[in-house]
């Protein structure tokens, strides 16, 4: 059997000496950053701990540049960012056990959202793996077990020959769709240990294509060209795949109006004539697409919030693309298509004929104004102007970042996003606390724009000591936080379900006081200063934060 190595990296006569002859001083951590730097890496997030010296010491020798935050979950939250907004992996630094197992709920996010996290953990010596009790500091039975389930892969690397393959295969299965986070393990003696392997040269990772079956895409074609009200939900799938222009086509050449899930905002333009926005916990909106005859379903597995809580029953024909095969068919029968959502985008836009619907404009005019009168029947001015003002300060090609609060619900349906890529939120695993350190991991992968991060009070105590980070390296993000004395949401929900709410009143601290302790400058500011403030504070170089007191209120549900 003969190999074809004309497309191989040739080595430089440096490289070449150097293999023969390998520099003195490596170790296993050495081989850890060489094989990043091997497959392109330039930046890395993490945090070191005591197994994971060798791993950090050896960055010093590298060319990689290092952010580290103050916290093993802040870490990952900044990783994905990096991830979503670069379509880069993200390499995410970590000690053993606490250190690890901090991370998790970053990891949860990024599996969620499609993110492509490469984690690197350290491990207790080689002697202690097995599950044995030896008393290791940090030892668990089986700390990869903890990430099987929450990440796409696992591996554990036993000697220092074994670290570029793993790295390899990882990085390949995180760029695979769907994108995701990966888990490797390295013990100690291993990264500390010197090598004398030649310096890792150029790898090659490069992931498998996910392209649509041919007798599937003909079918979807012929539906979707012989409908007589196609519509189209653009999930997730199409942000992280880059595919939005090809979205933009294929609703074009079939006059089928679009909506966004919270996942997809941006994937189509907010005020084209065929757009329905994003107003999915909406029932005018759930009805529009229950009357569909050929519902086209890109790059979303219609989960909770894609269905207005599972009370979305699809009465036509429905075609779902999605890289997840565990999503395709998993909440409703479907014409199920297992691909890349650019692949799958491509191919249809090709297979399908031209059709013209002068009916579709007035159709998606006419929901939005009735989506339009509910909202304004229910006396949420504020709520909408605050929107409106955070609209108004973000540039357009801004990115920002939003937790688990009121103001990020009501961006969910409402908020113009404007460009793809650009908004996103912890909706996926739905934890606290990602906004702020995911901001600063957006603004690292581009320091030359502002960020926006979104948060609560609540919400933000898990992030205050990423103040720390922002000020170090002097990152351009904006924080800002809707200051309602307590968790919000679930006050509402509690009050709603149980007549009052219990521990969802919090004491916390003057967070201007408190971000100017960090030398970051801060301001408070009210609904009617808010633009104004904003727009100073993301103008500003370095980081800043804008401290709105406000009790905002969720518009009524739906689907109860």
């Amino acid at each position: 059997m003969s190999h074809d190595h004309d497309d191989r990296p040739r080595l430089t006569e440096a490289q070449a000496e150097a293999a023969l002859n390998p520099p003195p001083g490596r170790n296993g951590g050495d081989l850890v950053v060489e094989s990043l730097q091997g497959l392109g890496a330039t930046t890395v997030f993490g945090l070191p701990g005591q197994h994971a010296l060798g791993m950090f010491d050896a960055l010093r020798r590298s060319s990689l540049s290092y952010v580290g935050l103050r916290v093993e979950n802040n870490a990952g939250f900044a990783a994905d960012a990096y991830g979503r907004i670069t379509g880069e992996v993200a390499p995410l630094l970590l000690s053993t056990g606490p250190g690890a197992l901090t991370s998790l709920a970053a990891l949860q996010e990024a599996a969620a959202a499609s993110a492509p996290v490469l984690a690197i953990s350290s491990q207790i010596p080689t002697a202690g793996l097995g599950g044995g009790r030896h008393g290791y500091l940090h030892e668990l039975r089986d700390q990869k077990a903890s990430f099987r389930d929450v990440v796409k892969s696992v591996h554990t690397v036993r000697t220092a020959s074994q670290i570029p393959s793993a790295i390899a295969a990882a990085w390949e299965s995180a760029l695979t769709a769907p994108h995701g986070p990966v888990w490797i393990e390295i013990p100690q003696d291993v990264l500390l240990a010197e090598t004398t392997l030649p310096p890792v040269s150029a790898m090659d990772a490069t992931p498998r294509e996910l392209y649509p079956r041919p007798e599937l895409t003909l079918a979807a074609a012929r539906l979707l060209s012989r409908a007589e009200r196609p519509a189209i939900i653009a999930g997730g799938g199409v942000v992280r795949s880059d595919a939005s222009g090809k979205l933009l086509a294929l609703a074009e050449k079939l006059d089928a109006p679009v909506v966004t899930t919270f996942g997809g905002k941006g994937a189509f333009p907010w005020e084209h004539p065929l757009s329905l926005q994003s107003w999915l916990e909406d029932r005018h909106t759930t009805d529009f697409l229950e009357s569909a005859d050929v519902l086209l379903v890109i790059g979303s597995g219609l989960g909770e919030l894609s269905s207005n809580y599972h009370t979305f029953s699809p009465r036509g024909r429905v075609i779902q693309i999605e890289a997840d095969a565990g999503k395709l068919e998993s909440n409703h029968p479907a014409l199920g298509i297992h691909s890349d959502a650019r692949e799958a985008l491509a191919d249809l836009l090709e297979a399908v004929e031209t059709r013209e619907d002068p009916t579709a404009p007035t159709r998606v005019r006419t929901l939005l104004e009735q989506v339009r009168d509910r909202i304004d029947a229910q006396d949420l001015t504020l709520e909408q102007r605050v929107l409106a003002s955070v609209r108004e300060a973000l540039p357009d090609t801004a990115p920002s970042f939003w937790d688990m609060t009121i103001l990020a619900y009501w961006a969910w349906s409402a908020f113009d996003s404007r460009h793809p890529n650009t908004m996103h939120s912890a909706q996926g695993a739905g934890g606290l606390g990602y906004a702020f350190p995911a901001a600063l991991g957006a603004a690292a992968a581009d320091p030359g724009r502002p960020v926006l991060a979104v948060s609560g009070d609540g919400g933000s105590m898990y992030s205050i000591a990423e103040l720390a980070t922002a000020r170090q390296y002097d990152l351009p993000v904006t924080w800002l936080i809707v200051d309602d004395g307590g968790y919000g949401i679930l006050r509402e929900y509690m009050t709603g379900a149980f007549g009052e709410a219990t521990a969802t009143e919090l004491a916390r601290p003057d967070f201007v006081a408190l971000a100017e302790s960090f030398g970051v400058p801060a301001v408070r500011t009210t609904p009617d200063d808010l633009a104004a403030d904003l727009a100073k504070a993301l103008a500003a170089p370095g980081p800043s934060v804008v401290v709105l007191p406000a009790l905002l209120k969720m518009f009524a549900p739906t689907h109860l």
